[in-house]
Order: structure tokens, then sequence, then C-alpha cells
């Protein structure tokens, strides 16, 4: 081979060299710059520190509202109907009131007076027939007493039967008639005050009815009044009545209950009173005083 042809060769192998080294650089730019732009945001995205979440903020607490308490006084209770009632409603309360009053009265006394003829009537059975005569057991017994009381009469109409007009009756009848005078009166201090008990008891309900019946008429007349039949104008007068057949109940059944119970316990007292002048009188007719 010349010199020439070897020249040549060796410039058109150069020449094709670089022509394929151009064309993979032309090739190679857009696809680097390609790489570039996306390796970029995720290099900024790495290096970028994470911004941690704002916290939910905590929910409300729900808001109470303050509750004032306030004392309401009623618009319909007793101390309302007192002012707000008329002559007579006031005076059905006035009537009530004594009525009651008077029954408790009545049970406090009858229970006092009975328990203490009860303990008279254990204490003469422990000392007055142990006594030597019946005038020394008298002196023992308490004084004021109606075991006492009934003694005395006894030996009262034993010693002075003589000189008398009763000489037309024997001994023997006027020791009893007078033993059973005394058993009779201490019998009848005993029912003293049971005809309230009785009165209160059978006419609270109708008082307290009356009342009931005046509240009513007074509700009716609002109405007629007013043209309307609204709570307002009829609440009153209705409650009115109610609370009026209400005392009226309250004041007949403790009455009616303690009227039951005074008359239980005075049998109990009135057998043991019978039975102490009973013994009584056969000792005043065995001649033994």
């Amino acid at each position: 081979m010349s010199t020439n042809q070897i020249l040549r060769a060796r410039h058109w192998a150069t020449h094709t060299l670089a022509s394929v080294l151009a064309a993979f650089a032309f090739a190679g730019v857009p696809m680097l710059a390609h790489a570039q732009a996306a390796s970029e945001p995720a290099a900024a995205s790495a290096a970028a520190p994470t911004a941690p979440e704002p916290a939910a903020a905590p929910a409300p607490a729900p808001v109470t509202p303050a509750v004032s308490e306030e004392a309401v006084e009623n618009p319909y209770g007793l101390q309302a109907m007192w002012k707000q009632g008329d002559v007579v409603a006031r005076g059905t309360l006035i009537v009530l009131a004594i009525m009651s009053m008077f029954s408790w009265y009545v049970i406090f006394t009858k229970l006092y007076e009975q328990a203490k003829m009860l303990r008279s009537a254990k204490s003469s059975a422990e000392t007055f027939w142990k006594a030597g005569s019946i005038k020394s057991g008298v002196n023992d017994l308490q004084e004021g007493s109606a075991f006492r009381y009934i003694a005395e009469e006894g030996i009262r109409a034993s010693d002075h039967h003589e000189g008398t007009m009763v000489e037309t009756i024997d001994k023997h009848t006027w020791i009893s008639m007078s033993v059973d005078r005394a058993v009779t009166s201490i019998n009848n201090r005993l029912q003293d005050g049971m005809a309230v008990l009785a009165t209160v008891g059978s006419t609270a309900p109708f008082v307290g009815l009356f009342g009931t019946v005046w509240g009513i008429y007074n509700a009716l007349v609002k109405i007629g009044l007013s043209g309307q039949a609204s709570i307002d104008k009829v609440a009153g007068p209705v409650g009115e009545a109610l609370i009026m057949t209400a005392i009226g109940l309250f004041v007949a059944v403790p009455a009616v209950m303690g009227y039951n119970w005074l008359i239980r316990r005075n049998k109990q007292v009135m057998d043991q009173t019978r039975a102490f002048a009973g013994d009584l009188h056969n000792v005043l007719l065995a001649g033994k005083r």
C-alpha cells in the first residue's frame, strides 16, 4: 500500500470516529439534562427537613350554664291562701285550728289521767290490802286518787248510816249504793272530754268540705268575671279548696283514733276500779274496818 492510501485511510477513520463521538454527544446531552432535572427535586426533597404536622387543637369543653338557686315561693300554698283568702276561708281555717288544738289537749290530758290511775291501782294492790285496817290502808293511798276516794266514800257510808233518813235503807244496800256512786263518778270523770273528740272526728271533715265548696265557688266566680277559664284564674281557688279538704282530714283522723284508743284504755282502768270497789264493799260488810 502506498503512502497516500495510508493517509487517506487514517483521515477516513479519524473523520468517522469524530462523527460517531459527535452523534453520541448530541444524544447524551438531553438525557443528562433530563436525569439532572429528575434528580434535583429528589435531592432537594431528601435534603429538606420534613416539617412536623400541626397537632390537632383540643375540642373545647362544653360550657355549662351557671344555675342560680332561687327560693321560689309557692303561690298556691297555705301562706298564699291565708293572704289571698277572704273572710270565709280564713274563718274556716281558724275553726279547724281550734278544733285540732282541743282534740290534742284532750288526748294528752286523758292519757296522763289514765296513766295516773293505773299507777294508783298498782300501788293500792301492793299497800292497801296489806294494811291492818281499812282506815290505815286509806292513809297509805295517794291523796286525791280515785281509789282513795272510793275507800273514803265506803267508810263514810258505813260510819254515818245510823241517825239519818237513810236508816230506812239497810246498811248493806246503803254501802253498795255509796260505793257504786263513787265508781260512777270516777267513770264520768274519765269520760270527760271524750265528747270533744267524737265531735271533732265527726264534724272536721265537713268543715273542710265547706272550705272546699267555697273555694270552688270562688273559682267559678273568677272564671265568670274574666270570661276565660285560664289556669291562673282557677289554680288559686282550686288549690285553696284542696288544702281545706286536707286540713279537715288532718284534724279529724287524730281525733277519731284518739277517741277509740282512750275508750279502750278507759275500759281497762274501770275494770281495775270496779274490782277494787267490789273487794272494798265485801270488807266493809264484814265489819273489818
